[in-house]
């Protein structure tokens, strides 16, 4: 089995070192070869001049630079496509997802099944990350239906010809883990060990999390729009209720000067339920805006490797290499 290892990199230049020297004692007893692509994600730090002299020094080792920061699905995806083995590992640039697990990973990964995540037996973060975290699995198993959600972690194993199913991957709203369901259901998970994280923090903080979650409800599901839809049953069905009774009261003689406090109510009922239909209706106009702009998903700035240890551009001066 031949393996391309996936790790998107970002402020990890204390740790690529350490990561890739635990990589290389492990995978040589585990595969029948291997490769680490290292996907700089517009670090400010150093992490692209260790990245790219691992990537002098190593031959099994590539470093791709991105032009920007575009976020970790984006530079995982970027180094996915750029993956050439029949297995492809994706994990993070921080220690925390020990290679020493990936061959519980491969173990996993028989012949009819096509992709395998590494679920930590502990919760390795905080209260309130955890429960975000838990919130974000909850929203992709409930109205995207993604059935295995509760397992997603981006410490995965899967066989490269899932690919496929991200050519149609597009514009600066991506999830992996959906594009990944969307090409198979013959999916695992096995318990994995996390160790702690020793260098720097996490990006993926509460707001973050919750941020993405909406990200992906809102760009990957039309369960808002029925939202909507079922909000204005709700308030027709109100309205007629309210004008009954008021029909009610004026057939029984019991209607006196028409009083402020059913309009005011009507009114600012009816007035918030727009209001939340338009805002909903324009997250969906906003990303339709977004992706008809054509910003493309990652742009590749340089490769590095043993026969390129300059880190030349990865394209012809003047002309960046965009991927849809």
């Amino acid at each position: 089995m031949f393996v391309s290892v996936v790790v998107p990199c970002y402020r990890s230049a204390r740790t690529l070192p350490s990561l890739v020297d635990r990589l290389a004692a492990v995978l040589p007893e585990a595969t029948a070869g291997y490769e680490v692509v290292l996907v700089v994600d517009g670090s400010p730090d150093r992490t692209w001049e260790v990245a790219a002299d691992l990537a002098r020094r190593r031959p099994e080792v590539r470093a791709i630079r991105l032009a920007r920061n575009y976020g970790q699905h984006h530079a995982t995806i970027a180094g996915v496509r750029a993956a050439v083995h029949e297995v492809i590992v994706t994990m993070d640039d921080d220690l925390q997802h020990p290679p020493e697990e990936i061959p519980r990973l491969l173990a996993a990964l028989t012949g009819d099944v096509d992709l395998v995540y590494g679920r930590p037996r502990e919760d390795e973060h905080g209260m309130a990350r955890n429960l975000s975290s838990h919130l974000l699995k909850i929203a992709l198993s409930g109205p995207l239906g993604v059935r295995s959600a509760r397992s997603i972690s981006a410490f995965r194993a899967f066989r490269a010809f899932l690919r496929g199913g991200l050519d149609g991957v597009t514009g600066p709203y991506v999830c992996l883990d959906i594009a990944l369901s969307w090409c198979t259901t013959r999916i695992e998970e096995v318990d994995v060990h996390m160790d702690q994280r020793t260098e720097g923090r996490s990006g993926y903080t509460l707001r973050a999390l919750l941020r993405q979650a909406v990200n992906v409800v809102v760009g990957y599901s039309s369960t808002p729009l029925r939202c909507v839809s079922y909000l204005g049953l709700l308030v027709g069905g109100f309205g007629v209720c309210l004008l009954t009774v008021l029909l009610w009261n004026y057939f029984a003689g019991r209607t006196t000067v028409a009083g402020f406090t059913s309009v005011a109510s009507m009114v600012a009922l009816f007035s918030s339920a727009q209001m939340l239909a338009i805002g909903i209706l324009g997250e969906y106009l906003g990303r339709l805006h977004s992706g008809g702009m054509g910003r493309p998903t990652y742009v590749v700035r340089a490769e590095a490797n043993r026969s390129d240890p300059a880190g030349e551009p990865a394209c012809p001066p003047g002309v960046l290499s965009q991927r849809p």
